[in-house]
C-alpha cells in the first residue's frame, strides 16, 4: 500500500475505483524508476501482467500539472492497439482531467485539429504518423512536444531488428534533435512480453546509450500453461496449390468441435489460409443449421470488420472464434479467450510465446493447441517428410519456451540500408536541405545506424545522387532530386515496409477490405474474402475497385505474406537433442508430461525411426541414391552459408527446413570440398552475397536504389555466417570423422 502514496491523488482515486488493493509486482518495481524520469526503462512481463499500467500510472502522475504540450508520447505498432489503449485510458484521464489523443490514418481530421489547437496530455501514435508529422508539421511538433516527459513504446519486441523498428529509433532521435534534447534525452519506456537476452535489449532501445537503462521483469508466470500438439496427415498426390486439402478439412473439423460454443483465437501463418479456414468453418455452421461464430481477422480486411470482431470478443456476450494472422498476436484487449490454436509451425518461439499469452487471462491457465500437418509417406518422400521436421520443430519450440523460457535474441549485425536511404530522404524533406556530415551525425553517430561506416555512407549518397534521389548544391547541402521528390510525395512513403498497390473489395455499399494489385482476379471469378464466398461482378480499373456479390465456391486471393524470420541455431539444436534422446516430453518433478496427441506421437515415432535407421546421430551427411543430404542441425544463417558455398563449388544444392540436398554427389565429395574450403580463405559475407543475382538481394522496400556493391554487403550480413560455418565444418567434417 505504501507505493500508492507515491502516485498522484487522482491516480490513487482511480485505483480505488478499480477495486485494486495494491499494485502488482511489475507495477511496484517500475514505479520509482519511472517517477524519477532520469533513465530509460524496459518492462518485460507476461501478457496481462499489468505492464501498461506499470508505465501509465507513474507517468500520468508526473504530468498531471503540465498544462501545455504533450507530456507522454505513446508509440504502438498497430492502429487497433492505439484505439484499444485510448479506450482503456478514458476513465483514468477523466479523473485526472487529462486529454488522450489517438493519431493515425483512421482518426478523423476533427480529432487531430482539436489536438493541434491545444496539444496536451497523451498522444498515441504509429511510427508512420510520427514520420508524417516530422515532415509535414515540423513547427507544430517543435512546440507541441516541447514539454515531453516520456516516450513509451508498446510491444517493443515487434520493433527490434526490423526495418520499422529502426525507423522508429531514428524518428525518436530526430525528435530529440528537433527539441534540442540530444544532450538531455527524453526517457524511453519499452513494454513487451517477449524479449530474448534482456541484458542486450537496452542497445536496441537507445543505440547511443546516452541514458542509463533499468530493466524490470516479473519473477513469475501469470498462469499455468496447457499445451497440446495435434498431428495431421495430408494424403499424397494432393495439389500443392489447393488450399482446401483433406488435412485442412480435418483441421477445420477439429477447430469446429473444440471451439464452437466458447471464445478462441486460431492463428495461421498467412492471410490466404486464414480466409480458407474461416470460410470452411462458416460453411460447417450453415450446414449444421447454427449461427456462425467463426470470423477472419487480418490486415487486408476493412477496419470496420476488424473492429466489429474485436468488439464482439471484448463484450464476451456471444461465443466467438477469430481466425487470424499476427494482427491479434499483440496486446489488444480482447477480453477472455478460452484457448489459442496455432495452425502449422509458428514462425518463431517469440511468436509462439506471444500467442500463448493471449489466453489464460484472469488467473486461468494459458492453453494452446498446435495443429501440425505432415505429408503421407511414399517411396518418393523426401528426407524432410521422413524425419517429420515440421512436427519436431514445433516440439522443440514448445520445449524452449516452457523449459528454458527462451526466445530469439536480436540480430544486431544488420545494416538496414533500405531504411537508412528512407531516413536520408525523410530528413532532407523535413529540413528542405541538409549537409552530408549532419546526416551522418544524426543517423549513424547519434542514431540507430551505427553499423554504417563513413565510407559506406558516402557510397550510398553517391548512388542516391546517380539515381536522382538527391542532389548537392554549391553550398554542399543536399536536396531532393526529381526521383527523390517522386518517392517522398508518394502516399506510401511514410512506411518503410512494402505497401503494394491494392484494389478495394466492395459489396453493395459495404467496404470489405483490399487485395493486392498483382492478384489475378477476373469478372465472374468466385473468390473467398472476409470469411465468405463471392462472385466478382465487375472490376473498375480506374477507381481500383472490385465489386462482388454473394456466391458459393471460390478460392481466397493471393496475398503478400512475407518476412518469415530465420530459424535460430538453438531451435535446430533442440530438434537434434529430441532425436538423440528419442524424447520430447517435458519433465515435471519425477514424471514426464506428454503433450502430443496419438497422431502426433505416431508421426514423431516415424521420424525417430527414420533418424535411427539412417544412423543420423553423429552422422552429418546421409547418402541415398544419386544424392546426399547435409544435416548441420544449425540455424538458417549457417545453412544458407553451406548451401551457397556448395553452389559456388559447382554442386547442385538446395535447402529446405535446414536440410541441404546435393544432387549427383557423394558424401565424401561434399565433405572433402567443405573441409578444403574451411581450411582456406573462406569467402566473407559480402563475397557470398556477390555470387547471387541482384533480384535475390531485393528484400526491402528501397533496395532497388542501393548501389549493388553496398547491397551485397547488407544482404551478406543479414543472411550468412561464414565464421560460424567454418567452426561447424572444422568440428563436424574432419577427414577422420
Amino acid at each position: 500500500m505504501d507505493s500508492y502514496k507515491k502516485l498522484d491523488l487522482g491516480v490513487q482515486k482511480w485505483l480505488h475505483r478499480q477495486g485494486w488493493q495494491n499494485l502488482r509486482e511489475i507495477q511496484s518495481k517500475a514505479l520509482q524508476p519511472i517517477l524519477d524520469g532520469d533513465r530509460d526503462v524496459i518492462i518485460s512481463a507476461s501478457t496481462a501482467a499489468g505492464k501498461t499500467e506499470a508505465f501509465f500510472l507513474p507517468a500520468c502522475s508526473k504530468i498531471t500539472d503540465q498544462e501545455h504540450g504533450f507530456g507522454i508520447l505513446y508509440v504502438s505498432p498497430l492502429k487497433a492497439l492505439i484505439n484499444d489503449q485510448f479506450r482503456r485510458l478514458e476513465s483514468l484521464c477523466k479523473i485526472l482531467d487529462m486529454k488522450a489523443t489517438p493519431w493515425h490514418g483512421d482518426v478523423s481530421q476533427s480529432v487531430k485539429k482539436k489536438a493541434e489547437k491545444d496539444p496536451s496530455g497523451i498522444l498515441l501514435i504509429t511510427p508512420e504518423s510520427l514520420e508524417s508529422l516530422l515532415i509535414r508539421k515540423l513547427g507544430w511538433v517543435s512546440e507541441a512536444f516541447g514539454n515531453l516527459k516520456y516516450i513509451c513504446i508498446d510491444e517493443f519486441h515487434t520493433f527490434i531488428d526490423s526495418e520499422r523498428g529502426i525507423q522508429l529509433l531514428s524518428l525518436l532521435n530526430r525528435l530529440e534533435h528537433l527539441l534540442g534534447r540530444l544532450n538531455d534525452p527524453i526517457p524511453r519506456v519499452a513494454l513487451s512480453a517477449t524479449l530474448g537476452k534482456l541484458e542486450k535489449v537496452p542497445l536496441s532501445l537507445r543505440p547511443n546509450q546516452s541514458l542509463p537503462c533499468t530493466t524490470i521483469s516479473s519473477n513469475r508466470e501469470s498462469s499455468q500453461i496447457r499445451v497440446q500438439v495435434k498431428g495431421f496427415i495430408n494424403p499424397a498426390n494432393i495439389d500443392k496449390d489447393e488450399l482446401m486439402t483433406p488435412v485442412v478439412h480435418a483441421m477445420c473439423q477439429d477447430i469446429y468441435d473444440l471451439c464452437r460454443g466458447s471464445s478462441h483465437l486460431v492463428f495461421s501463418n498467412s492471410r490466404r489460409l486464414t480466409e480458407s479456414i474461416s470460410a470452411k468453418l462458416a460453411d460447417m455452421s450453415e450446414q449444421n443449421g447454427v449461427p456462425n461464430e467463426f470470423f477472419p481477422h487480418h490486415g487486408s480486411l476493412a477496419k470496420e470488420l476488424r473492429e466489429d470482431l474485436e468488439s464482439r470478443l471484448q463484450r464476451e456476450m456471444k461465443p466467438t472464434t477469430a481466425i487470424c494472422t499476427s494482427t491479434l498476436e499483440l496486446g489488444i484487449d480482447i477480453g477472455k479467450v478460452d484457448s489459442v490454436v496455432q495452425v502449422e509451425v509458428p514462425h518463431s518461439v517469440s511468436s509462439l510465446q506471444q500467442r500463448l499469452g493471449r489466453s489464460g487471462r484472469r488467473e486461468n491457465p494459458s492453453t494452446i493447441r498446435m495443429f501440425i500437418p505432415e505429408s503421407e509417406l511414399t517411396i518418393n518422400s523426401d528426407i524432410v517428410d521422413r524425419l517429420r521436421l515440421h512436427l519436431v520443430q514445433s516440439l522443440a519450440m514448445i520445449r524452449l519456451r516452457i523449459i528454458d523460457k527462451w526466445c530469439e535474441p536480436a540480430d544486431s549485425g544488420k545494416m538496414h540500408l533500405s531504411t537508412l536511404l528512407h531516413q536520408i530522404l525523410a530528413l532532407i524533406s523535413q529540413w528542405g536541405s541538409i549537409r552530408a556530415d549532419q546526416l551522418y551525425s544524426l543517423l549513424c553517430e547519434q542514431g540507430p545506424f551505427q553499423n554504417i561506416s563513413v565510407s559506406e555512407f558516402k557510397e550510398l549518397l553517391i548512388g542516391m545522387n546517380e539515381k536522382m534521389l538527391i542532389q548537392q548544391l554549391g553550398s554542399k547541402e543536399l536536396v531532393l532530386g526529381w526521383e527523390g521528390e517522386r518517392v517522398v510525395n508518394s502516399y506510401t512513403f511514410y512506411a518503410v515496409f512494402q505497401t503494394p498497390e491494392e484494389y478495394r473489395v466492395i459489396t453493395g455499399s459495404k467496404n470489405l477490405g483490399t487485395i493486392p494489385f498483382h492478384n489475378p482476379v477476373i469478372v465472374d471469378q468466385p473468390i473467398i474474402f472476409a470469411g465468405r464466398r463471392w462472385r466478382v461482378k465487375d472490376i473498375d480499373e480506374k477507381r481500383k475497385v472490385i465489386l462482388v456479390d454473394p456466391l458459393a465456391g471460390g478460392k481466397p486471393p493471393l496475398f503478400s505474406d512475407t518476412n518469415v524470420p530465420f530459424v535460430h541455431d538453438r531451435i535446430r539444436q533442440e530438434m537434434y537433442k529430441i532425436y538423440q534422446t528419442g524424447d520430447y516430453r517435458i519433465g515435471e518433478g519425477a514424471r514426464k508430461i506428454d503433450f502430443a496427441d496419438a497422431n502426433a506421437r505416431e508421426l514423431f515415432l516415424e521420424g525417430l525411426d527414420f533418424f535411427n535407421r539412417a544412423e543420423l546421430e553423429g552422422k552429418i551427411i546421409y547418402d541415398e541414391g544419386d544424392a546426399c543430404y547435409l544435416l548441420p542441425w544449425m540455424g538458417d544463417k549457417i545453412a544458407n552459408t553451406l548451401r551457397t558455398l556448395l553452389s559456388n563449388g559447382g554442386f547442385r544444392a538446395s535447402i529446405s527446413r535446414g536440410v541441404i540436398t546435393i544432387l549427383n554427389a557423394s558424401s565424401e565429395e561434399v565433405k572433402s570440398y567443405l573441409w578444403e574450403v574451411a581450411n582456406g580463405p573462406l569467402p566473407n559475407e559480402t563475397e557470398l552475397a556477390e555470387s547471387l543475382t541482384w533480384g535475390v538481394k531485393l528484400q526491402n522496400k528501397y533496395d532497388e536504389y542501393i548501389p549493388l556493391p553496398l547491397l551485397s554487403v547488407g544482404y551478406g550480413k543479414a543472411t550468412f555466417n561464414p565464421q560460424g560455418t567454418r567452426n561447424w565444418i572444422l568440428t563436424n567434417l574432419s577427414p577422420d570423422s
